[in-house]
């Protein structure tokens, strides 16, 4: 008998019912991503639990990490989880039972960018030349988080080498832990390079993470996230214990939900380091507590420029920044368009600044291993990297050699350039700018929304606003202003050097 061809409406009816039994079984073992009991919990929720009793810091941690199980695997962000989490927070329980609490971050789950030094974790930078490689100390920066109590949950993916190796790179993606992606949109990309901590803060894998910026890589990833990030200024927050780009330009940065968490984070950052020269400078502004410039009525008869010269570019960013200027306005602040606010040529000085202290901030940071320090300097590293199948995959070194070629920063090559990024960037810069048009702070789109992530052509954003104020040393701050579809974008506030008080109430 001739067997009868099936019907085909029946199989797709068939096909229905296997999808969603399918969906139904996978939700059974994948509750509802944003069931999370703790979702977007700030740091005084968690405070106030702990002091009515609600829960523990042990249960939080648990919590915590049970999440970043469940969604880690789908978005890259973790390079390392912390084995002595639980342990830790078991100890901080304690204490709070003898009616001790550290500081407001005492209990609060924090993720470190894994260029940051632990003593109980590996640092690779992304890179599996350092995959194993764990350091003699903690860093300045964790020695104080762990002293005001906070719970180190484990170590964030990163742009391998802080987003310094090659060309054609794609931001989030290291050979020690893939390719981080957007949480918002799986295929699009987190920005860099400190990608892993700002999806960890979005997807509520934590509740602060640290990340460290040389020229966009808090303000970027934290704007392409929907997140808040602080770049202080340089010389805010020690820097010893991470590995470096540039002497000049690097610093490290609380990255939050909210700009009170990001402040909170702040308050415990800014000790003094002996070992960290620009901390020590005569200039530098600290205060005690940046919760007390979160002022609603902060942008009231501030005088701001925006800086126009990334309009016309993504038409959907400049609505939006259009609708920001008007809601100032509407509370009070005068907002004046201004061009652009950095010399001509500033942004090439800083690329050779960055190479010169590349080769003598990394040999530096090699030595600082001890004697069995899997790279001993900057030529091994290279040579490591041509010999190992993953490093050279989707992009070069051309980076390194380049910073490899410089000579010392005694050249008078590397003085030079010095001299004109911080003339160009900064009296003729930002500062002219400010005193131009008696200004209080200057704004910009953070950059454009996050692009689809592409390991054969790199890195494909339009703009970002953070050079000014990175090859400035002086602060940025980057908050959510809206969507544009379902991918989130930031405005960016930034200033004078020391000028965090200011710009944390206008954001």
């Amino acid at each position: 008998m001739k067997l009868k061809t099936p019907n085909r409406l029946l199989i797709a009816v068939l096909i229905c019912i296997l999808a969603v039994f399918i969906i139904i079984q996978q939700s059974e073992r994948h509750p509802k991503l944003n069931s999370f009991e703790y979702l977007e919990y700030t740091v005084k929720d968690l405070q106030q639990g702990y002091d009515s009793d609600e829960f523990t810091i042990e249960e939080i941690t648990g919590a915590y990490l049970k999440r970043i199980t469940l969604l880690d695997p789908k978005l890259n962000a973790m390079i390392t989880v912390n084995p002595h989490a639980v342990m830790d927070a078991i100890e901080l329980d304690k204490e709070l039972q003898e009616g001790r609490k550290r500081s407001p971050l005492h209990g609060i789950p924090v993720v470190l960018k894994d260029n940051i030094d632990t003593k109980d974790m590996p640092t690779s930078a992304g890179s599996r030349a350092l995959e194993n490689s764990v350091p003699l100390a903690d860093a300045f920066l964790v020695k104080q988080l762990r002293d005001a109590g906070a719970v180190i949950l484990g170590k964030a993916n990163l742009s391998e080498w802080a987003n310094f190796r090659g060309e054609l790179s794609s931001s989030g993606w290291s050979a020690v832990g893939g390719q981080t992606k957007n949480p918002y949109v799986l295929d699009r990309n987190p920005c860099g390079s400190s990608s892993g901590s700002a999806v960890a803060v979005s997807a509520n894998l934590c509740v602060l993470a640290i990340g460290t910026e040389t020229n966009g890589s808090i303000v970027c990833p934290s704007h392409a996230n929907g997140i808040v990030g602080i770049k202080p200024t340089v010389g805010l927050i020690s820097r010893t214990g991470i590995i470096p780009i540039s002497w000049t330009q690097d610093t490290a940065g609380p990255m939050a939900r909210s700009v009170e968490d990001a402040a909170l984070c702040l308050n415990v950052l800014t000790a003094d380091d002996p070992t960290d020269l620009k901390t020590l400078q005569a200039t530098r502004k600290v205060h005690k507590d940046y919760t007390t410039f979160l002022d609603k009525d902060a942008l009231k008869g501030k005088r701001i420029g925006y800086q126009t010269s990334y309009k016309e570019i993504n038409y959907k960013v400049d609505d939006l920044m259009d609708a920001a200027v008007a809601e100032m306005r509407r509370l009070g602040a005068e907002v004046i368009e201004i061009e652009d606010v950095r010399e001509a040529g500033t942004g090439e000085q800083s690329f050779q600044v960055m190479l010169y202290e590349y080769k003598d901030g990394l040999n530096t940071y090699f030595r600082s291993l001890g004697p069995d320090a899997p790279i001993n300097n900057l030529e091994e590293l290279i040579e490591f990297n041509r010999n190992d199948p993953v490093e050279m995959e989707f992009y070069n070194q051309a980076y390194l050699e380049m910073a490899q070629e410089k000579d010392g920063l005694d050249s008078e090559a590397y003085l030079d350039a010095l001299l004109k990024m911080i003339a160009g960037s900064r009296e003729n810069g930002i500062d002219f700018a400010m005193d131009k048009f008696g200004l209080d702070a200057i704004i910009a789109p953070t950059g454009t929304p996050a692009w689809k992530t592409d390991h054969t052509n790199g890195d494909a954003f339009q703009f970002g606003s953070s050079s000014p104020a990175a090859q400035a040393g002086y602060p940025n701050i980057t908050v959510p202003m809206g969507f544009v579809d379902d991918l989130p974008v930031g405005i960016s506030f930034f200033g004078r050097a020391w000028s965090e008080d200011v710009l944390i109430g206008m954001a």
